[in-house]
C-alpha cells in the first residue's frame, strides 16, 4: 500500500498550529517559534529551526513536509524586473516577477497555475486551467523573490497567474500571512488583489475588516466586445459589475482600480472611450490605463501611446482618476497578460542574451 503524502505544514492555520504544538506536548510559546520560522525566517527546512527541541523537529518532519518552491527559471529585465518559473512540490509551475523602484519592491505573484477566464489577449488564459494554488504557495513566491532581491517586498500584487476569487479562501490566507506583523508584515493597503470581476467574490471582499485594495479588470464597457474578450466573465454582466463596485466602495469607502488594456481598433475607439467615461464617471474609481502587450501567436495588437493620452485626458474630464500604467519586464514577458508558465528553451535563452549586449 503506498504512503500517504504528507501534507505541507504552512497550509496550517494559526489555530491548527496551536493545536498541534498543544498534541505533541510542547509549551504555547513554541507556536509563536514556529511561526516566526515559517513566515519572518522562511525557513527552508525544520532543522533550521534552532531553537525547537530536536523532539519537536523531529515530531513535525514526520507529519508533515516543508516545501520550498524550486526557481527552474530566472530572466531579468533591462528594467531590473525579475521573472521566475518557479516549479512547485509536485512539478507545478507558477511564474512571479520581482519589480523593484529606488528603495522599493514589488512582486507580482499568481493564485493559480494557469486560469480558467480564457480572457483572449492574455497568455495565461491560453495556456489552461492546472490547479489552485495554497495560501503557503503564494506566500512562498513572495518569499523567494525577497530573497533573491535580498530585501523586503513592500508591496504585493495578486495579479499573475490565475483568477484570485476563484480561489477565494487560500487567496486571503496569503493576503493575512503577508500583512501579519509576524508574518512579511506589509501593509493592507499594500496589498492589491485583481480580478476578472467575480460578483461574488467582489462582495464578500467588501466585507473582510483588513484594508485589502482592489482592482478590477475591465478592458471593455460594452458587453458583447467584453464577452469576447473575457468569455469567463459573461455572467457578470457589466450592469451588475457596476452594482457590486458601489457596494464594495459604499461598504469600505476605499478607492478601487479599474484595469482598461489598449488594444488597436477593438477598445481604443471613440465609442469606446466614451462608454468607459460615463461607466466610471461619479465613482469612487481610479482608470489604470494599460497598454497592451504583445504575445506571440496572437492578433490582438496594442494600441498607441495617442489613444492611451487621449482616454486619459477624457476621463479626466470628466473628473474621473485615471493614469497610463509603466509596463515592466516587457522584454522577458513578464509585463500584464504575458505570463504563460513555460521555461525558456535553449534558443530563446540565447536570442534574450544576445539582445541585451
Amino acid at each position: 500500500m503506498a504512503a500517504t503524502r504528507k501534507h505541507d505544514i504552512k497550509e496550517l492555520s494559526r489555530e491548527e498550529l496551536a493545536k498541534l504544538v498543544q498534541e505533541l506536548g510542547q509549551p504555547a510559546f513554541r507556536v509563536k517559534q514556529l511561526i516566526s520560522w515559517l513566515y519572518e525566517k522562511h525557513a527552508h527546512s525544520f532543522d533550521e529551526m534552532t531553537n525547537l527541541p530536536a523532539s519537536l523537529r523531529q515530531a513535525l518532519s514526520e507529519r508533515y513536509r516543508l516545501s520550498i518552491p524550486r526557481e527552474a527559471t530566472k530572466q531579468i529585465s533591462r528594467d531590473g524586473s525579475r521573472k521566475y518559473l518557479l516549479q512547485l512540490a509536485d512539478g507545478v509551475t507558477v511564474e512571479t516577477v520581482g519589480m523593484p523602484r529606488k528603495n522599493k519592491l514589488s512582486v507580482c505573484i499568481s493564485t493559480q497555475a494557469g486560469c480558467a477566464m480564457g480572457c483572449v489577449f492574455c497568455a495565461t488564459g491560453n495556456a489552461g486551467f492546472v490547479r489552485s494554488l495554497t495560501a503557503g504557495e503564494m506566500y512562498d513566491q513572495v518569499m523567494h523573490v525577497a530573497e533573491d532581491f535580498g530585501t523586503r517586498p513592500t508591496s504585493v500584487v495578486f495579479m499573475g497567474q490565475g483568477e484570485p476569487f476563484a480561489n477565494y479562501d487560500e487567496t486571503m490566507k496569503a493576503l493575512r500571512w503577508l500583512n501579519a506583523p509576524d508574518g512579511a508584515g506589509i501593509g493592507a493597503r499594500h496589498l492589491t488583489v485583481s480580478t476578472c470581476g467575480v460578483i461574488p467574490g467582489i462582495r464578500k471582499f467588501a466585507q473582510e475588516p483588513e484594508q485589502f485594495t482592489l482592482a478590477v479588470s475591465l478592458h471593455s464597457v460594452i458587453q458583447p466586445i467584453r464577452n469576447k474578450l473575457m468569455p469567463g466573465t459573461k455572467r457578470y454582466t457589466l450592469p451588475r459589475l457596476r452594482e457590486a463596485m458601489d457596494y464594495y466602495i459604499e461598504k469600505t469607502g476605499r478607492r478601487p482600480t479599474y484595469e482598461y488594456a489598449l488594444m488597436s481598433g477593438i477598445n481604443d475607439n471613440r465609442p469606446d472611450m466614451e462608454e468607459l467615461v460615463r461607466f466610471c464617471e461619479g465613482t469612487l474609481a481610479h482608470v489604470n490605463i494599460i497598454q497592451m502587450n504583445h504575445i506571440d501567436g496572437s492578433l490582438i495588437e496594442p494600441s498607441t501611446q495617442e489613444k492611451a493620452d487621449e482616454l486619459v485626458h477624457m476621463l479626466q474630464m470628466h473628473g474621473v482618476e485615471a493614469t497610463i500604467r509603466q509596463s515592466r519586464g516587457n522584454d522577458i514577458d513578464a509585463a500584464c497578460g504575458q505570463l504563460k508558465q513555460r521555461a525558456l528553451t535553449k534558443a530563446e535563452e540565447r536570442k534574450l542574451e544576445e539582445a541585451k549586449q
